[in-house]
């Protein structure tokens, strides 16, 4: 009795973490090659209006919550940004093969980019930059900004890894991995 029971929890066990990492492995090796750009401002707070709005129908951070988690304590004596862990690029990895488009969309209420650079760095607003250096693509006037909804399409990358961020909140970060 106690061997059968033994049996059916490394059986359960076994089933469990394959499933899990068929999930994993089907989230990295997606045929969806869309990226959420994402943020989660409160449109509640009148703060926001002073730096051009929030523009979402239901968000739950405010001005201030986003400037405390700005900088960790961690990092080079508070100059390296770390930034609000709403404001991301969901996912932030994809694997995909040459010759397929990537859309990225602007699902939250503020203005990002979604920008190839040669390497990540800060982005155009200093304040939120810290002690980063600015990513040369950055300062191109060549930037596509995304208001909220909107969606930038991206077609022939090359194979090889492509790195993406906001030129305005330069920790969202996204790579793409072509092959």
């Amino acid at each position: 009795m106690r061997f059968i029971a033994i049996a059916l929890v490394t059986i359960s066990l076994l089933a469990g973490s394959w499933t899990f990492m068929g999930r994993a492995a089907a989230q990295v090796n997606s045929n969806d090659n869309n990226i959420a750009v994402m943020d989660n401002c409160d449109p509640s707070d009148p703060n926001w209006n002073l730096v051009g709005g929030c523009f979402l129908h239901k968000g739950t951070v405010s001005l201030a919550e986003f400037n405390n988690l700005l900088f960790s304590p961690l990092y080079a004596n508070n100059t390296i940004p770390v930034g609000h862990p709403s404001w991301r690029n969901e996912p932030p990895y994809i694997s995909t093969s040459p010759g397929k488009t990537i859309r990225a969309t602007n699902w939250g209420g503020r203005t990002h980019t979604f920008t190839e650079v040669a390497n990540y760095g800060g982005g155009a607003v200093p304040q939120l930059n810290g002690a980063l250096g600015r990513a040369q693509e950055c300062v191109s006037p060549g930037v596509v900004f995304l208001a909220p909804g909107d969606t930038q399409q991206i077609d022939n990358l090359a194979p090889g890894t492509h790195k993406f961020m906001c030129c305005i909140h330069p920790w969202m970060r996204a790579a793409i991995e072509v092959n």
